[in-house]
């Protein structure tokens, strides 16, 4: 598959035979969703072809809860999951991995130090009350390392707000709390991984 390539002044422009390939559908839906105005597009003069800039297509992707093809992700997609229940890092791992991420889970602070290095993620997930060493070591630890300063941390907490505050301050870039909605997750990381 021909994929555009994006040079340092354009941005990569798709037709909607490119988006229906993306998606898995037939190109007459991609024509559908956008005359509805869902899928943002331009006419090229003259000739009715439609073109959808990349950005558009990962929102119209983002907006309908729908994967993002590898191609569009960012060079790192990695997530790490820290948290000791079982069960929810398990749920949190599927909706990120519904989303197209790749991640790992750490049940403890320990193993997440190891799986920093060697998984490399752009973000970690992170709960505040575990066992051996909470959320706040590990930030404090985060904070002390170089090497780690442009992972993102998303502290996902069942903890009050006060707490949420504290672990804000020490070095987490956003917080959630338990339970939370699997579309707010996704979006929240899409936000962070933006910002790098």
């Amino acid at each position: 598959m021909v994929v555009h390539q994006q040079t340092n002044n354009s941005r990569r422009v798709l037709s909607s035979g490119e988006v229906a390939r993306f998606c898995g559908v037939h190109f007459r839906t991609v024509i559908r969703w956008i005359e509805k105005g869902s899928l943002k597009a331009h006419k090229l003069p003259g000739r009715g072809n439609n073109r959808i800039e990349e950005q558009d297509f990962i929102d119209f992707l983002k907006n309908n809860d729908l994967p993002i093809p590898r191609e569009f992700q960012s060079n790192n997609s990695r997530i790490l999951i820290c948290d000791d229940d079982d069960a929810m890092a398990m749920a949190i791992q599927r909706v990120l991995k519904r989303a197209g991420f790749e991640t790992l889970i750490a049940h403890d602070g320990f193993s997440a130090g190891s799986s920093l290095a060697n998984f490399k993620p752009a973000l970690m997930t992170l709960d505040l009350s575990m066992p051996n060493m909470n959320g706040f070591e590990v930030l404090a630890f985060l904070a002390k390392e170089k090497m780690y300063q442009d992972v993102k941390v998303l502290v996902v907490s069942a903890m009050e707000d006060e707490k949420l505050a504290q672990a804000k301050a020490i070095g987490a870039h956003e917080c959630l709390s338990k339970p939370f909605e699997n579309k707010v997750l996704v979006s929240t990381v899409h936000e962070l991984l933006a910002q790098h």
